[in-house]
């Protein structure tokens, strides 16, 4: 069945996880693409350890394709339940490619994360034969999701690809992150007539993919890419976050300095966080469109008027 060719339509095609920050970006692109587009999320679908919800959603959908993005996605909190993380990412994953096997979908996109490689302060762009070392319970459970979509790849029960996407940013970011909740500190400054804007270390350097270049990216690794591997999404550069605050700044409508807090300080940072790309763009042909300025334009957009709508 794969791969497709380009522009064909996969009807329908079901995303879990569909209202979180990356979901409706997906979803939108789908639609855009004239794919039929079946939303889950935690309010309208199964828990991820209902394992009989899945195999009942998906029996009674039987989509072509699976983009499974939902899961544990707090970093920091992981380490505080590193059970719970390891169980929704490994265990839940592991329902959606049963449930979805069963149903006879043809691809199951997997989303994993950049946090499965080792955290040195080795520069060099990150490959996918990188090795495998996570920091973090976080990246644990991705590698234990990754370890079961290859298995029930290589069984011949349903094809699956491995997407690893770096740091994204884009419109809907939560202030979690430090692009939107730089432009959150921003704004606030703005409406009050100018002001200071507080940030930890703005020496790190990281490899910034707009979420709606991301979104592209999986559903080519859908039509496209050679099954039951793992594939970066990333840029290939990295930007230092002096940059990506500088740029808000710039672009302030009131006078608007900054200053170190430290109590933003990390215990450890990381100075260089870069991937290679090279197997993506060879499979699927991707190339990233959407450069910093214009993401970071609509970032400060976004939150702009989230700050009308608390008013």
């Amino acid at each position: 069945m794969f791969p497709l060719d380009v522009g064909a339509s996969m009807t329908p095609s079901l995303v879990t996880g569909a209202g979180g920050f990356v979901g409706p970006h997906l979803c939108a692109h789908l639609r855009a693409e004239g794919d039929e587009v079946i939303g889950v999320d935690g309010s309208d679908g199964p828990d991820l350890l209902d394992r009989e919800g899945w195999f009942s959603l998906l029996a009674d959908r039987r989509p072509a394709v699976v983009y499974h993005l939902a899961g544990w996605s707090d970093v920091g909190a992981s380490w505080r339940s590193p059970h719970t993380a390891l169980r929704v990412n490994a265990e839940g994953t592991r329902n959606v490619l049963d449930a979805s096997a069963a149903a006879g979908v043809g691809r199951v996109v997997v989303v994993s994360s950049a946090e499965v490689y080792t955290r040195t302060a080795d520069p060099r762009p990150k490959s996918e034969s990188e090795p495998i070392r996570p920091a973090t319970p976080y990246g644990a459970s991705k590698v234990a999701a990754e370890v079961a979509a290859i298995q029930v790849h290589d069984a011949g029960e349903v094809e699956t690809v491995i997407a690893r996407p770096f740091n994204h940013i884009g419109p809907g970011q939560s202030t979690n992150f430090a692009a939107p909740a730089f432009a959150d500190r921003v704004v606030a400054a703005e409406r009050a007539g100018g002001g200071v804007v507080r940030h930890g270390d703005l020496t790190a350097r990281r490899d910034l993919t707009d979420v709606r270049d991301v979104v592209r990216a999986y559903r080519l690794l859908a039509l496209h890419a050679p099954a039951g591997e793992a594939y970066n999404i990333c840029r290939g550069d990295a930007v230092a976050m002096a940059d990506v605050l500088g740029w808000l700044t710039d672009h302030a409508t009131a006078e608007v300095t900054t200053e170190v807090d430290e109590a933003l300080l990390r215990p450890v940072e990381i100075p260089v966080v870069v991937g290679d790309p090279t197997r993506l763009h060879a499979a699927t042909g991707w190339k990233p469109r959407i450069d910093l300025d214009d993401s970071l334009t609509d970032i400060l957009a976004d939150a702009r008027q989230r700050a009308e709508i608390r008013d």
